[in-house]
């Protein structure tokens, strides 16, 4: 029987991301393990049929005694599983599996799944040169199996880990994005009655470009001062560059936003929405709200930033502005909001966009496809 081994850092990121691929592995025949740090998904996940283990990743950073006994609980997990095929997903779990096959000296077929490099392959600062050199070894390494397929979202990182890791043409594949449910995240028209709404659904981090988003609103309500700036999302204190609470509260009290918290009900407020924003300079693959916005036929304002600028077109679906510059993010805003019959225009031929590019079904086609390929081999 073939054995699927998943290595994620967290089981949300997981169920939000890759679920549609481990389901569709199981109905093929696959016995599936989930391996990851659980928070309060991990009976759902049994529920559905799938191993899980546990694999007690930082998101942090937890000194490096700690990052030690990750890497070990990754060769005891692959030791105990004996999968068929890996499929590491986002940066440490790719980092961290690699390093552990090649330690082991397994040729077990690596599926490595990059979700975006982070900012230390863009930032300039030399703290960041300096964790981009040491990353950069630690992939040569991670990528260097036998049988293996590298996964991209965009082609700005797989530009960067071509050079890093010397792959071939035949080491990597494009699928932008994770995709999106189409008969979920399905198209509807705008409601021109309704107050104009633009909002903003992301974790709640300063990259994510939240203060940018605020911002630009406090600008934009000077011409339509009647637009709603809605903020979707929670703060994620595990991450050091968080939004505090108390920021968003105080936002809501000068009525500059309205703050949502957490919601499960994404495709309704997109529906009732007007405009979707990610003011982004995160380093991001391709960001999946902004998949599901063009599914359900908004116009998009984000910014050039990598992952970001590939999840549209450019003046055709959105709107993409330089990172970090409210101003401009303003323009861009007001410029929509001035012209109903652009936005409208943008919304249709963004659902077209997903169609073709951001189809869940076809994303999943393609992993089992590579599934296969490697597993020939």
């Amino acid at each position: 029987m073939k054995k699927l081994l998943f290595i994620v850092n967290v089981d949300w990121f997981f169920i939000s991301h890759r679920l549609p691929i481990a389901i569709d592995a199981l109905k093929k025949g696959y016995t599936v393990t989930i391996a990851c740090h659980f928070t309060s998904h991990k009976q759902e996940l049994i529920d559905m049929g799938f191993n899980v283990l546990e694999i007690p990743f930082s998101r942090s950073g937890a000194g490096i005694l700690s990052e030690l006994n990750t890497l070990k609980c990754i060769r005891k997990v692959i030791n105990d599983v004996n999968p068929s095929l890996i499929h590491a997903v986002t940066i440490k779990p790719v980092l961290y599996t690699g390093l552990v096959l090649k330690s082991i000296n397994r040729n077990i077929p690596f599926v490595a799944a990059i979700s975006g490099l982070g900012y230390v392959f863009t930032a300039s600062t030399l703290r960041a040169k300096l964790t981009r050199f040491i990353a950069s070894a630690f992939y040569k390494v991670a990528l260097s199996q036998k049988y293996k397929m590298v996964i991209f979202q965009n082609t700005s990182d797989e530009n960067i880990l071509t050079k890093v890791a010397k792959l071939e043409s035949s080491d990597k594949f494009l699928i932008k994005g994770s995709g999106a449910d189409l008969s979920v995240y399905n198209f509807s028209p705008e409601n021109l009655d309704n107050r104009t709404s633009i909002v903003m659904a992301c974790r709640l981090l300063r990259e994510k470009g939240v203060y940018v988003y605020v911002d630009a609103a406090k600008l934009v309500k000077e011409h339509f001062p009647e637009a709603e700036f809605l903020l979707v999302g929670t703060p994620d204190l595990e991450n050091p560059n968080t939004v505090k609470q108390v920021e968003i509260d105080q936002w809501v009290s000068d009525g500059t936003i309205k703050y949502l918290g957490h919601r499960n009900d994404i495709p309704s407020i997109f529906a009732n929405s007007n405009i979707v924003c990610l003011p982004s300079f995160y380093g991001e693959g391709v960001p999946k709200v902004l998949i599901e916005a063009a599914a359900c036929g908004r116009a998009i304002v984000t910014t050039d930033n990598p992952g970001c600028k590939d999840a549209i077109i450019n003046e055709v679906t959105g709107i993409a502005v330089p990172v970090r510059d409210a101003q401009s993010l303003a323009l861009a805003i007001i410029k929509l909001l001035d012209d109903p019959a652009l936005r409208i225009s943008m919304g249709k031929k963004g659902r077209s966009f997903a169609e073709q590019e951001f189809d869940v079904r076809a994303v999943v086609t393609k992993h089992l496809d590579i599934y296969n390929e490697l597993l020939q081999k």
